[in-house]
C-alpha cells in the first residue's frame, strides 16, 4: 500500500511538470541544440530528487574512470523508463535514440522533439539502420553522446534480448568508443508497473570498447559480452539457474 501512495505521489507532482515544460519546450525551437538541451533537461533536474525523495529509488555508479574524453556511443541495458531520465545526470550531454512514434505524445513528445535526439522509423527496415547512422554522426559532430539500448525495447532484470547491431554500427562509422552500461533499474521500476519500489539501482559503467579495425558485429558482441556478464556479477540473484553469459574475446590494453 506504501509503495503505490508513493507511486500516485509521484505521478500527481511530475505530471504538471512535465506539461509545463513539454510547453515551454515548444518555444526553444530558436536556440542551438546545446541550449535547447540545457533548458529541457532542467526537467530530469526536478525528476532525480523527486525519484529519491518520494519514490525512494536512489542510485551510484561505478566505473565512471573508464568514460572516455570525447563523445562517444552508450550502449545501455534497457530495463526501464528510469535510464531514460537519469543517464541525462550521469553522462555528459547526450542524445537518445528512439522511434519517432514517441514525439506524438502530447507534452512528453513535445519536450523530445526540441532534444536533440535521433529518431527513427521502426518499419524502416534497413533504412532504419542508416537514419541512426546519418543522425548519430551528425549529433557526435555536435558534442553529443549518444545513447541507444541495443536490446531494442526493455527486458525484465534477469532476462536478456537480442542484441541489435545499430549502435555498434554508428560507433564503428563514426570512429569513437562505445561503452557498456549495466544496472538493476528493473528491480524497482518494473515495465510498465504503476507501482515503483524503494531501493538503490547500481550503474556500472565498462571499459571503452575501442572501434577501430573491429566490424560492428565484433563490438557488439564485446559490448552484449560485458554487460551480461556484469548483470550477473553484480546481480546474481536474477539469474540462478541460467546459462552463463556470452564470452567476450581477448581484452586488449586500454580497453575491451
Amino acid at each position: 500500500m506504501l509503495n503505490l501512495l508513493r507511486s500516485t505521489l509521484y505521478m500527481i507532482v511530475i505530471a504538471p511538470i512535465t506539461i509545463v515544460f513539454g510547453v515551454f519546450a515548444v518555444f526553444t525551437f530558436p536556440f542551438s541544440p546545446q541550449t535547447r538541451y540545457r533548458i529541457v533537461t532542467c526537467w530530469s533536474k526536478i525528476a532525480m530528487p523527486l525519484i529519491s525523495g518520494i519514490l525512494g529509488i536512489r542510485y551510484r555508479v561505478i566505473g565512471r574512470e573508464n568514460l572516455p574524453d570525447t563523445p562517444s556511443v552508450i550502449l545501455c541495458k534497457h530495463q526501464s523508463a528510469w535510464e531514460t531520465i537519469a543517464l541525462q545526470r550521469i553522462f555528459p550531454p547526450v542524445a537518445y535514440v528512439l522511434k519517432r512514434e514517441l514525439l506524438r505524445i502530447p507534452f512528453f513528445g513535445w519536450g523530445l522533439a526540441q532534444m536533440p535526439i535521433i529518431s527513427i522509423d521502426r518499419s524502416a527496415g534497413k533504412d532504419a539502420l542508416k537514419q541512426v547512422i546519418d543522425q548519430g554522426r551528425q549529433r557526435i559532430a555536435e558534442g553529443f553522446w549518444v545513447v541507444i539500448f541495443p536490446e531494442g525495447t526493455r527486458a525484465a532484470i534477469g532476462s536478456a534480448k537480442r542484441y541489435k547491431v545499430g549502435g555498434a554500427s554508428l560507433a564503428v562509422a563514426a570512429g569513437v568508443p562505445a561503452v557498456p552500461v549495466a544496472h538493476n533499474a528493473g528491480e524497482f521500476w518494473r515495465r510498465n508497473a504503476f507501482v515503483k519500489s524503494p531501493g538503490d539501482i547500481t550503474l556500472s559503467i565498462g571499459p571503452t570498447i575501442e572501434t577501430a579495425g573491429r566490424t560492428p558485429e565484433e563490438v557488439n558482441a564485446l559490448a552484449e559480452a560485458w554487460i551480461e556478464g556484469e548483470m550477473r556479477r553484480l546481480f546474481p540473484h536474477h539469474y540462478t539457474g541460467q546459462a552463463a553469459a556470452p564470452k567476450a574475446v581477448a581484452v586488449e590494453a586500454g580497453g575491451i
